[in-house]
This record gives C-alpha cells, sequence and structure tokens, in this order.
C-alpha cells in the first residue's frame, strides 16, 4: 500500500511537475492530521474514530442546518475541489481560447492517467465524459445491432438508459428482453440465473448496474463478464454508483465497457464521469458526437463534445487525490459504519415495521440503502423529513417496492445519523405530524 504521509508530502511538487492542478495547502494539512491520527490501524477500527473523520469533515464547506443523506444523486465537493475548479474557470475567462484550450485543455491528460491508473486500465482506454449517462449512452448508441437483435435489462435498470434502449427498439427494431429481479436478490447466484434464462440465441448485449441506484445491491459482474463472453455477448456496466465507492478494479470486473459519474462518490466536480472502453472494442463502438476518421481507434473520439470547461475535468485530479489520502478501505468502512448504526437501530426498534431492501452482509452493498415501511406512505414521509426537519432524503416509488433511499458520506456525522433513526422511530410510532 503506497503511504500516505509520503503521497501528500509529494502532491504540491508532483502537481505542477505533472501539469495538474494545484493542491490547497490547507487541505493538505488538515488530510496530513487525518493521516496522523489515523497511523496503521484497521479500517474498520478507523471507521469508528470520529477524530479522524471530523478533519476530514473541515475539508467540506456545508449548510449544517440540514442534513443531506442523499449522496448518491450527487455529491458536494471538498471545498479545495471546487476552489481549483473555480481557479481554473477564471482563469479560461481572462482569454478563453489561450487559457482555456491551450493552457488548461492538454491537462486532460494527466488527469486520464491518473483515473487509468485508478481503475487499473491503460491510459488510452480511459474517456473523460460529464456523468455517467454520456458514458453508458456512448455504449448504447454506439453499437451496430440488426433488427431482431436482443439485450437484456432488469426492470430497475436506471430510466434514462432504458429510454435509450427504448429509443433503439422503436427506430432500430432491437427487442428488449426485461428480467424482474427479487428485492433484495435471494443470492448473486440465483441473480446470474435470472440474467441467464433470458439470453437466446440473438441476445448480443446485456446491461448490469454494479450497484443498484434503486436498492444499493453490489451486483456479480464479474460472473456475468464470464458467463456472457464465450456467448459472444457484450455486456455494459452501468457502474455511476460504484466508481470511488468501494475498492475494486477493471480486473475484479473482467469488463469490457464501463460508464461511471465521478460527481458522486469521488465527490469531484458536478459534470464529470469517465467512460471506459477495452482497446480491442474501441474501433466498433461509434462516438454520439463524431470525430475524425482518423479517430477510429482512439479513445479521445468519445469526447469530442465540443466546446466545454476544462475546469471541470481537471479538478477531478484533486479530488481523486483527495479520495487516495483517505484511501479506499477506510472510506467503504465508515460508510457501512454509518449505514449500519441508523439501519439496525431503526429495524431493532420497529417492532415489525420496518425491513431493509439492500442487503447488508459482507460485500453486497455500501453507503446506499433503502428501508421500507409498514403503514407510512414514503412520499409523506419524504416530505416531513425535508420541510419539517430539514432531512434529505431519496423517495422511490417503483411498480416492484417503495421505500426511502439514504446515503450519507464522508462528511456525515454520527448526531446527523443519529437525529435521522430519531425521527424514523418517531414517525413509526406517532405518525407524520404537519
Amino acid at each position: 500500500m503506497t503511504d500516505r504521509r509520503s503521497f501528500l508530502h509529494s502532491l504540491a511538487a508532483g502537481a505542477a511537475a505533472a501539469s495538474l492542478p494545484s493542491f490547497n495547502a490547507g487541505a493538505i494539512r488538515r488530510l496530513e492530521d487525518a493521516t496522523a491520527i489515523a497511523a496503521a490501524r484497521s479500517a474498520g477500527s478507523v471507521a469508528e474514530d470520529e477524530a479522524y473523520w471530523g478533519t476530514i469533515q473541515r475539508a467540506f464547506d456545508l449548510d449544517r442546518t440540514m442534513i443531506n443523506l442523499n449522496n448518491g444523486g450527487c455529491s458536494p465537493a471538498p471545498t479545495h475541489v471546487l476552489e481549483q475548479m473555480i481557479r481554473d474557470l477564471r482563469f479560461s475567462n481572462e482569454l478563453p481560447v489561450d487559457h482555456m484550450w491551450g493552457v488548461l485543455e492538454p491537462r486532460i491528460e494527466s488527469v486520464r492517467r491518473e483515473l487509468a491508473r485508478e481503475f487499473g486500465c491503460d491510459t488510452e482506454e480511459m474517456a473523460i465524459t460529464r456523468n455517467a449517462s454520456e458514458a453508458n449512452e456512448t455504449m448504447i448508441l454506439g453499437t451496430d445491432l440488426r433488427r431482431g437483435d436482443e439485450v437484456i435489462l432488469t426492470t430497475q435498470n436506471y430510466p434514462r438508459m432504458k429510454n435509450a434502449w427504448i429509443q433503439r427498439e422503436r427506430r432500430d427494431g432491437v427487442a428488449i428482453r426485461w428480467v424482474k429481479l427479487d428485492t433484495p436478490p435471494k443470492s448473486h447466484a440465483e441473480y446470474v440465473r435470472a440474467i441467464e434464462a433470458a439470453i437466446t440465441p440473438r441476445t448480443k448485449v446485456i446491461e448490469v448496474m454494479h450497484i443498484s441506484f434503486m436498492t444499493g445491491y453490489i451486483a456479480p459482474v464479474r460472473q456475468i463478464v464470464e458467463m456472457a463472453r464465450p456467448r459472444g455477448i457484450k455486456v455494459f456496466v452501468d457502474g455511476a454508483h460504484a466508481f470511488a465507492h468501494f475498492p475494486f478494479t477493471r480486473d475484479d470486473l473482467g469488463a469490457d465497457f464501463y460508464g461511471t459519474s465521478l460527481h458522486k462518490w469521488l465527490m469531484a466536480p458536478i459534470g464529470t464521469g469517465f467512460l471506459y472502453v477495452r482497446r480491442d472494442q474501441i474501433k466498433p463502438l461509434w462516438p454520439m458526437m463524431p470525430g475524425g476518421v482518423e479517430q477510429e481507434n482512439d479513445i479521445r473520439k468519445y469526447e469530442e463534445i465540443g466546446t466545454h470547461p476544462a475546469a471541470n475535468h481537471n479538478a477531478i485530479a484533486v479530488a481523486l487525490a483527495f479520495h487516495r489520502a483517505i484511501g479506499a478501505e477506510r472510506k467503504i468502512a465508515r460508510l457501512r459504519y454509518l449505514r449500519n448504526r441508523w439501519a439496525e437501530r431503526v429495524v431493532k426498534e420497529s417492532g415489525g415495521r420496518a425491513r431493509m431492501l439492500t442487503p447488508i452482509g459482507p460485500n453486497e452493498s455500501g453507503a446506499i440503502a433503502v428501508i421500507a415501511f409498514d403503514g407510512l406512505d414514503i412520499g409523506q414521509l419524504y416530505g416531513w423529513l425535508k420541510t419539517k426537519h430539514r432531512v434529505i432524503t431519496t423517495p422511490l416509488v417503483h411498480e416492484e417496492f417503495s421505500g426511502l433511499r439514504v446515503t450519507p458520506s464522508v462528511y456525515t456525522t454520527l448526531d446527523e445519523v443519529d437525529r435521522f433513526a430519531e425521527l424514523l422511530i418517531q414517525a413509526m410510532r406517532k405518525g407524520i405530524q404537519a
């Protein structure tokens, strides 16, 4: 494991040498303080150390009159990440054609290199996008399919991806085979069997969520890839909520295609993501916006989107440095600790009225957890929490289930999750009061 203290000391000099955005000196001091507190202890031990996480929390400027438990949709960036983006925007605005295009835009190559290193792929397989939707829709709309070819989706896949496939169904005659899964799935093996049962000789693509945006279930991606590849079936991995949420690499998944957002768990600026395409799959996958013919083997063809700010994607490098300084294992240990703290208490004190729709077993989920209630309307509960108590969650109302999605982050305090748990218990015992 890389020594985090040495890593932090090298950031300032290394950033300049590598043409990376500069790292805020105050942020380095906070991270050094946190690293000293953690020392060489295990991730599980540090997960409960409020001195460590209090230092991390001070890296964010937040409205603490609100309790934000919807970090799965879009997370606040650490203050120094936001400051880096703002500095670059101001610098760009002084002389855009030179400062933005000539000075800042070339730094995307440093961002590409560091993201590729973190994901475990070749630099020439990493495209920088604006979000997971752009990355995933490049896969969906850029794949050659014929009328009657089949794709497999679950009924709980992300709506924007479902809409993209439905457009191909309407426009190109592609057939969608929908798979309905248990909530939560009974087991990884059962999940894979349900997908495999939908395969026919005409199946060309399976789209799988790495972690479900609806339930937080972490899917057995590698097993699906290994089941599909010998049949010549492509597997598109929608990793919108996975990257920098919990530790994994490309080789852990065996994936050929992967799309994710970076403004969720990496906490990069809003409007950042990446698309991974294995090198031998780049040529046949069309970009949504055409590049030059000479780019057909170049991962950068997926970045031909016209004029856009360089500041957003360059600040990814600062967010990635922050993530590495915490450490992926420490991060997920803390997120699971916060999840278990509220979820176990609420279920225990619910008298059987509350049940988790997210599997809480080891490595089956992360920060995202969904809870359902008997006798409580989810929409009304969400509104009561927000307007009466200034707690932000995510109401999920699906034809297969309804529940409240809860996603704390590394800046969430114990007081905040405890307050949230108390409110849920109050709602079950006394009802939702205006």
